[in-house]
């Protein structure tokens, strides 16, 4: 029985409760149909400002009635200290998955992304001190490793941000190891690494790059490749995340005020990640048939990247279940459904 099995057992057999910051976006979203399927009671937080209520109304329509009596949802702004507060109170774990992602968004409005993903952090943190909660496991990022040019990113070695966003995203890092040293109070932080799945929006001018060329194919439409298509990174299916943050609300001490990657250790040009796609969309009788149109790299974008998981595998006993290709045939017909 690997260690994330015998965790579920234990979550049903003893349920928590738990917060979930950002609960209506995509990988908040899906923590939420995680926790309650496991007979969790949570608590969401969200503003809206890129989550969705459609995400709440599927995961609703997705677990039984009694199950959903077992959540109670707060609107409200992780900018607000009261709001971080009242989201605290009575709570065992927290989820802290609320921020303003997008390297160009954060390059275009550098402000927006700071005070969202710096302060609102903060609040959080300090809320959360206050509320003694258990634990408060974050979500990080890969842009920290910023211009490191070595293969796979190891947590330990990093380089100079890239960009607003991966500055915000370390800043959380500092915060986070300052209030252990400071307070004594526990953190785990977690680096995705292109994080992808059901209930990712696929819309708008920040959407990420796999529901977006996604939708495209399912529609017919032309699909862009910035540069020349060998940039790569390391795709991770939301399922993985999922266990690394039940994983990191539970671990011993000796695993805590770490920053842990989230990914699978593999390395998926976007060449093939489009081949994959096609691929998968003609498995589900959406046969796609246009060429892909390249363009000029993106600016802030980091051009290979690649996860050592090994970390997360010992001290956490995370054991990512999906690689890309099984990531992505899960996930079609639910693109193909909701997109289309």
């Amino acid at each position: 029985m690997t260690r994330y099995e015998q965790l579920q057992i234990e979550l049903n057999e003893a349920p928590k409760t738990w917060l979930v910051t950002g609960v209506a976006g995509f990988i908040g979203s899906n923590l939420l149909e995680y926790l309650l399927t496991l007979n969790q009671t949570v608590v969401g937080l969200d503003n809206f400002a890129t989550g969705h209520q459609h995400n709440l109304d599927e995961v609703k329509a997705y677990v039984s009635h009694e199950q959903w009596q077992r959540f109670s949802f707060i609107e409200g702004d992780i900018r607000n200290l009261k709001d971080c507060q009242q989201a605290c109170q009575g709570v065992d774990y927290v989820l802290h998955q609320a921020a303003l992602g997008s390297v160009p968004r954060s390059i275009n409005d550098p402000i927006t992304t700071d005070g969202t993903n710096i302060g609102g952090f903060l609040n959080m943190l300090v809320a959360a001190r206050d509320a003694g909660v258990a634990s408060f496991t974050y979500a990080a990022s890969s842009s920290t490793y910023g211009d490191h040019p070595a293969l796979p990113k190891v947590e330990e070695n990093i380089g100079k941000p890239l960009s607003p966003y991966a500055v915000t995203k370390y800043v959380n890092e500092l915060y986070a190891d300052v209030f252990a040293k400071t307070y004594g109070f526990n953190t785990i932080g977690l680096r995705y690494f292109n994080v992808f799945g059901r209930r990712q929006d696929p819309n708008g001018a920040y959407a990420a790059v796999i529901p977006k060329w996604a939708a495209a194919m399912i529609q017919g439409e032309d699909v862009f490749i910035n540069g020349d298509g060998e940039t790569s990174r390391d795709f991770c299916f939301i399922e993985n995340a999922v266990q690394a943050n039940l994983l990191a609300a539970i671990a011993a001490q000796s695993a805590k005020n770490e920053v842990y990657n989230v990914a699978v250790g593999d390395r998926t040009t976007l060449n093939d990640l489009f081949n994959a796609l096609q691929s998968a969309l003609a498995e589900n009788g959406k046969p796609y048939s246009n060429a892909p149109v390249y363009r000029e790299f993106r600016a802030g974008d980091v051009r290979h990247s690649q996860a050592d998981v090994s970390k997360a595998e010992s001290k956490l006993g995370y054991e990512p279940g999906y690689r890309i290709k099984e990531g992505i045939a899960k996930a079609m017909p639910w693109y193909i459904e909701n997109v289309g």
